[in-house]
């Protein structure tokens, strides 16, 4: 419920700060005096998208700030779900449009996006302006009603997801059918491609070592050549090895009487062993190269081979041409055994389509029941608001299978008996549509338990007892905690309202500035004196405004 609404430097208004409390609240107005002005800062606050223009000339940004009472709607869940502070009984909900066109949104001081504000708007205030009664024009908008009045019998939630799940195995269906008939229509080149790769007999890490392979024969000579010196100027005759050894020798004859020679004796002795060892691997690794051309020609004709097919297939790596066959070889299996696939998941298909078939019938059983209940509530909210041979029908035809099942709703509609039923939208008059929408509202709004409901000039084309009526409708509605505010011109809605506000406007130094204020009795009596007899408030008018308002 709303609870405060802060405006700030927002078109024509400089700085507004005002409480609601919740029932039935009305605002009234001249045309022109910002009543517009109030409602497009509420849109921006619940996650209209911005406009600079909304910023009051001269200035370089506007705040609009709702304060508002969740305590009773269970709405934690949608805190805990984006990870924001929850305060139950102060909900602050901020926007802040610069001059620049930056736009900035907050939730309890926390920033969000416009999503997350539009989405939690939507949970909070329902604003019917005129342009919902188009709304009278979307098969959605009356199925909506309709699963609004069946409730928690409908197993929607349930249907969906069945319905995703037949849409997303249809989609691998038709996807498995357009591979299916374009791997065949290029069987000939992948088996090709196929044998190519297979043929060559891959190996993850086999150019690697190909690649060192190929260096070390093409440079067989000169690798024998520098082994063969070094294994002779190591153990060659006059050798490192042989006058190591020497030395070791010598040195290892006054051991025993020159104790301080213990540690270079073990040391020249552990270098001695290492280099014969290494001597040793030295001539080993000699005798082992040889100069083979035949190997030399057998490794570059294989990597060049290798080489080809990396350039033919635009890879790299050995590992990437493997893959490439694997995939090859997965479309001719494809194409192979498609017909077993397919019919697989065709059956996959049928079976996903007729359950969801089967919940359709069930959700359209339940519509039915419900579409019966409109019907009666909304004839007995219609004869009341002046239309006493209403005929008011919820007519149900067969759609295809879609994401809300089989069912298209419409509402029709008739004023005169002597007239055929016929889309409420086509036939029922200005007046006759706002009627219709308030009844609407009125229906569903304890199944939806929305806090907050504004109307914006829904008293459209009635008067007199009938807009009466009306005012009696949002005031059941205001009922029990919830909050229905109603900006309209009519003096028998004005009336009825618990709280009474008036919007005006005047001249400053500034230039045009609205304000909006909420009235005492005595300026209740007086502004609705003045909407019953205009400019000029005569006694008799005063005398009529007390007696809607009730005073003696």
């Amino acid at each position: 419920m709303l609870q405060r609404l802060y405006i700030r430097h927002f078109t024509l208004i400089e700085e507004l700060d005002i409480s609601f409390s919740s029932g039935f609240s009305v605002i009234t107005g001249e045309t022109g005096a910002g009543k517009s002005i109030i409602l497009g800062a509420l849109g921006l606050l619940l996650g209209q998208r911005a406009d600079t223009k909304s910023i009051k000339a001269g200035c370089d940004r506007c705040v609009i700030e709702g304060h508002f009472d969740l305590s009773r709607y269970n709405m934690q869940g949608f805190f805990e779900e984006y990870d924001l502070d929850y305060d139950a009984k102060d909900c602050i909900l901020r926007r802040e449009i610069t001059s620049a066109g930056k736009s900035r949104s907050f939730v309890n001081d926390t920033p969000v996006s416009l999503t997350i504000l539009r989405e939690l708007g939507s949970q909070l205030v329902d604003i019917h302006s005129q342009h919902q009664n188009l709304l009278l024009n979307k098969d959605d908008f009356q199925l909506n009603v309709v699963d609004i009045i069946a409730g928690e019998k409908l197993p929607i939630d349930n249907y969906r997801l069945s319905y995703q799940e037949f849409k997303k195995a249809s989609k691998a269906l038709e996807e498995m059918r357009e591979n299916i008939q374009k791997n065949r229509d290029n069987e000939d080149f992948l088996r090709f491609q196929y044998h190519e790769l297979e043929e060559a007999q891959l190996r993850e890490d086999e150019q690697e070592e190909l690649e060192q392979e190929y260096q070390m024969l093409s440079h067989a000579e000169e690798i024998k050549s520098a082994l063969y010196e070094a294994d002779t100027l190591l153990s060659g005759d006059g050798g490192v090895v042989e006058y190591l050894k020497k030395a070791s020798q010598s040195i290892d004859s006054i051991r025993k009487v020159f104790a301080d020679i213990e540690e270079t004796a073990s040391r020249l002795e552990s270098s001695f062993i290492e280099l014969k060892d290494i001597a040793g691997e030295v001539a080993q690794q000699s005798e082992r190269i040889e100069f083979d051309p035949a190997r030399l020609e057998e490794v570059s004709a294989r990597l060049d081979r290798i080489y080809h097919l990396q350039q033919k297939y635009h890879v790299s790596t050995v590992g990437e041409l493997i893959a490439i066959r694997d995939d090859f070889g997965q479309q001719l299996n494809s194409i192979d055994h498609g017909d077993e696939e397919l019919t697989r998941q065709e059956e996959l298909v049928e079976k996903m389509r007729k359950d969801c078939e089967k919940i359709a019938r069930e959700m359209t059983a339940i519509r039915r029941d419900a579409a019966k209940k409109v019907e009666d509530e909304m004839s007995k909210r219609l004869v009341p608001l002046g239309i006493p041979k209403v005929k008011f029908e919820v007519s149900l035809q067969e759609k295809p299978l879609s994401a809300d099942g089989h069912d298209k709703v419409a509402f029709l509609f008739t004023a005169n008996t002597s007239m055929p039923l016929q889309p409420v939208a086509q036939v029922a008059s200005g007046g006759e549509i706002a009627r219709v929408m308030l009844s609407l509202k009125a229906m569903i709004s304890g199944a939806v338990k929305l806090p907050t409901i504004i109307f914006d000039e829904i008293d459209t084309g009635v008067s007199g007892k009938v807009a009466e009526m009306m005012a009696r409708i949002m005031e059941e509605m205001g009922a029990n905690d919830r909050q229905v505010i109603s900006i309209t011109h009519l003096p028998q809605i004005a009336a009825r309202g618990a709280f009474h506000y008036k919007v005006f406007k005047d001249e400053g130094p500034q230039g045009t500035v609205s304000h909006m204020c909420q009235l005492n009795d005595g300026q209740r009596v007086e502004e609705i004196a003045q909407m019953l007899s205009g400019s000029s408030v005569s006694e008799a008018a005063k005398k009529n405004a007390k007696e809607l308002l009730g005073m003696q």
